[in-house]
């Protein structure tokens, strides 16, 4: 097989010729920034193709993830309404205005209704590295709320065409070496996450519902467009965030509050065919089973411990059944970054026979994107073990 048809199969739940082995490197900075410091954050598309050599260059099957260049306004992803745009009932006055290294852009928007006010921050962490965060919320109750759902705009009509061209070009550079993945608009309790404080979100399901039923059909509305371009741009997977609603809630909380929106969403975001990948950052365990319900075709990263609490990746592996793909790995952090060439090689080995017990439907990745200073002799031997293990 080619490394494309591998990583489709895998996701389609079937049995490749041998278990997808691939890396995650997010497209701007840490890793990426540690092995091109010569290329701008500026340049996304390059960046791009720097990741695809990469992946090219360790001898892996190239994943994809496009964000940067892709997803303009970052308010999508990382927070905050849409202040990229003006309407004639939609105002914008943004100022910035530095707090150490963090750039803040301070959005007041006015509308026939009453003004919002946001803050959105960008962390230069390191130099090359970015860290985006909407700092101030612009939804404070239920009124706003109202104000941001009626006055909002929606996406440019120049946005499908974007989308095209940009998920056009990232697919030529990868061709049949693997499959290119967007991180399209999240599921609506993430998205949901970025415009109200986290107190609001995880008290509102009880102590407002009012609150939480529109602000979710909002979030499911307003991500609508943009991830229906990108479906059409030709995307082959959608990485859905739903780490926000992740196990730490409890299944009882995420199955009567959270998962009918989000099912909602996933049957949306599948119409077309083209999976959705869940993503849940760590806590996991608890909601297996809610996943079926959910009806997403892959779920991501089932990550082992300390950084989540999946232990034993064999017994989820059991639990999981044929219901949906998964992807997981070996501990970014504690084993690719902090560990030695051993760890790094136990460890693959582990995962990926644990993955290949399920007879499909497996792909084989550290559970989230290498981090700044992972050495390279490490990132050689997870694939080359993994790899030497990947025969089904």
């Amino acid at each position: 097989m080619t490394a494309r048809k591998r990583m489709l199969t895998a996701l389609a739940g079937g049995k490749p010729d041998r278990v997808p082995v691939t890396i995650f490197i997010v497209d701007q900075g840490h890793f990426l920034n540690q092995m091109c410091p010569d290329v701008p954050a500026s340049e996304h598309l390059e960046l791009q193709r720097r990741v695809i050599e990469l992946q090219k260059q360790f001898g892996c099957d190239v994943f994809v993830r496009v964000l940067y260049g892709l997803m303009n306004p970052l308010n999508l992803i990382y927070g905050g309404l849409d202040v990229s745009q003006q309407t004639e009932n939609w105002e914008v006055t943004t100022t910035e205005f530095r707090d150490g290294r963090t750039l803040i852009q301070r959005s007041v928007i006015r509308t026939p209704d009453g003004t919002l006010t946001q803050d959105f921050s960008i962390d230069e962490q390191r130099p090359g590295t970015f860290c985006y965060n909407c700092t101030r919320h612009p939804i404070q109750d239920l009124r706003d709320l109202q104000i941001a759902s009626r006055y909002e705009p929606t996406m440019p009509s120049h946005w499908p065409e974007h989308a095209k061209r940009w998920i056009g070009a990232v697919k030529a550079a990868v061709g049949d070496a693997g499959i290119v993945g967007s991180w399209s608009p999240y599921g609506p309790f993430n998205v949901g996450s970025l415009l109200v404080d986290l107190s609001t979100l995880y008290l509102a399901p009880l102590g407002d519902p009012e609150l939480h039923a529109q602000l979710m059909e909002f979030a499911i509305r307003r991500s609508l467009p943009y991830l229906r371009a990108i479906d059409a741009a030709g995307v082959d997977v959608h990485c859905i965030g739903g780490n926000v609603g992740g196990g730490m809630i409890g299944r009882n909380t995420y199955d009567a509050y959270l998962l009918p929106y989000e099912k909602r969403y996933m049957s949306i975001v599948q119409e077309r065919g083209t999976p959705g990948m869940y993503h849940n950052c760590g806590q996991i365990m608890c909601l297996l089973e809610s996943y079926k319900s959910l009806g997403a075709r892959v779920v991501e990263p089932f990550s082992p411990p300390p950084l989540g609490d999946c232990a034993d990746l064999r017994a989820a592996r059991e639990q999981v059944g044929n219901a949906y793909a998964m992807l997981s790995g070996i501990d970014q952090v504690n084993v690719l970054q902090k560990g030695t060439v051993d760890d790094v090689k136990r460890a693959t080995e582990t995962a990926i026979e644990a993955g290949k017990a399920g007879g499909g439907g497996f792909i084989l990745q550290p559970v989230d994107f290498l981090e700044y200073g992972t050495p390279v002799e490490n990132v050689e031997a997870y694939v080359a073990t993994a790899l030497e293990h990947a025969e089904y």
